[in-house]
């Protein structure tokens, strides 16, 4: 018999078994994702993550950032709808309330240059029936600021490794134990590096992704990748496994092609393919 306090290792044959949302006939059968954040100082940060979720089979994205950088995203990412943030003192204009209200999945943080942005951002969600919300980048360390009763019901937390000691308040000595009762004090799932944990105890370890995917940009497509799968329509514990696997298997058949230096963008045009393994196996067996 397994121990329960055991992770479950991820493998395809999980995935397969846990299949994914039929996509329907349209773009409004396969979900849509939000993105918001970006800067001056990282435009690229929710161009990554917008594609990421394109890529793994969302039906729409949207994308919400600062003004100066927001002709650069509707070049760079023309598959997108593109908002322009309120400023700090500015209310949020009902067009982007329906917006975000309205997708089924909310990614807040991705290339943000200021803490305190993102504190604002999650203040402004507060209390809005947002479907999931996934948070990454400063908005990891944000989330403590607003009381957990006012976030969504649904919350996907995407951390590095500093992140997640900036919520323990230490660092971190093992990764599935230390963030087991993280994730039940903030009611989150928690995906870091290779370990994915639950509110319920339930953990799970990934077995793939190497030290290629230490590169500028990783983080905003393996949060953009979650996002998608969330809002595609998976749980939020399935969604974070999913994407997660997704993200370090494509690192992982970029490296047998191309050694270490691959580039962000690319491991999310490798995405599909990642994704393909799975979904064609499970196709092919039925």
């Amino acid at each position: 018999m397994s121990d329960p306090n055991e992770p479950t290792t991820v493998t395809p044959q999980l995935l397969r078994q846990w299949g994914l949302p039929d996509p329907g006939d349209s773009k409004k059968s396969r979900g849509t994702a939000m993105i918001i954040g970006g800067s001056p100082l990282s435009a690229g940060a929710v161009v990554l993550a917008g594609e990421a979720a394109l890529r793994v089979g969302a039906g729409k994205v949207a994308v919400t950032t600062d003004a100066a950088i927001a002709d650069v995203v509707r070049i760079t990412l023309p598959e997108s709808g593109v908002y322009e943030s309120p400023g700090a003192d500015e209310p949020t204009p009902d067009v982007l309330r329906i917006a975000y209200d309205g997708a089924d999945a909310v990614l807040v943080g991705p290339g943000f240059d200021d803490p305190e942005h993102a504190v604002r951002w999650l203040r402004r969600l507060a209390g809005h029936d947002i479907a999931c919300l996934v948070v990454d980048a400063f908005a990891v360390g944000a989330v403590r600021e607003v009381p957990r009763s006012d976030l969504p019901r649904s919350l996907i937390i995407n951390a590095n490794l500093d992140e997640a000691e900036l919520l323990l308040g230490r660092p971190v000595d093992d990764l599935f134990s230390d963030l087991r009762p993280l994730a039940r004090e903030l009611d989150a799932v928690i995906h870091c590096y290779s370990a994915v944990v639950a509110p319920s105890g339930a953990v799970w370890r990934l077995d793939v992704g190497g030290p290629g995917l230490g590169t500028a940009g990783s983080g905003d497509v393996a949060a953009g990748t979650i996002t998608g799968f969330a809002a595609r329509g998976l749980d939020p514990e399935r969604a974070a496994v999913w994407g997660a696997w997704a993200h370090a298997r494509a690192g992982d058949r970029l490296a047998e092609r191309m050694g270490l230096g691959f580039l962000a963008r690319e491991l999310a045009r490798e995405l599909p393919a990642a994704v393909l393994e799975v979904e064609g196996a499970r196709r092919a067996d039925g």
